[in-house]
């Protein structure tokens, strides 16, 4: 089974910094690439085509809202998990709307791994 490629999005690098130490225990993940913006995360997931991307909402320069479609245009296959600090049905529901494949709220990371579990770069969405 191939690695699952994995870009990590959050403006905060100890976020990034937490995220990858967790999802490194997982022997069939790679982190493929961090970005610390949208902007960046449209660059980085046009050069790396990662299977998944975790994208915060709330950044400087390019919310995540705002990024996702340009995501999804330059990274077709890519799933797109929103992780963020937002928990409102409002917030999930508009992320849902401009393509999210999930939405998780950063206070119940535990819900992160399960759900990249389930998720395999042969189930990628065109």
């Amino acid at each position: 089974m191939a690695q699952m490629q994995i870009l990590i999005v959050d403006d905060k690098p100890n976020v990034r910094v937490g995220i990858r130490m967790l999802l490194q225990k997982h022997v069939d993940w790679n982190i493929c690439g961090e970005a610390g913006d949208g902007i960046e995360a449209i660059r980085l997931a046009a050069a790396h085509q990662p299977d998944v991307i975790l994208l915060d909402i709330s950044m400087p320069r390019m919310d995540g809202l705002t990024a996702l479609p340009l995501i999804r245009e330059k990274s077709p296959g890519s799933q797109i998990v929103v992780l963020t600090l937002h928990e409102s049905l409002e917030t999930a529901r508009a992320a849902s709307r401009v393509g999210a494949h999930a939405y998780i709220a950063k206070s119940l990371i535990g819900e992160l791994l399960p759900a990249l579990e389930a998720l395999r770069p042969e189930q990628r969405l065109s």
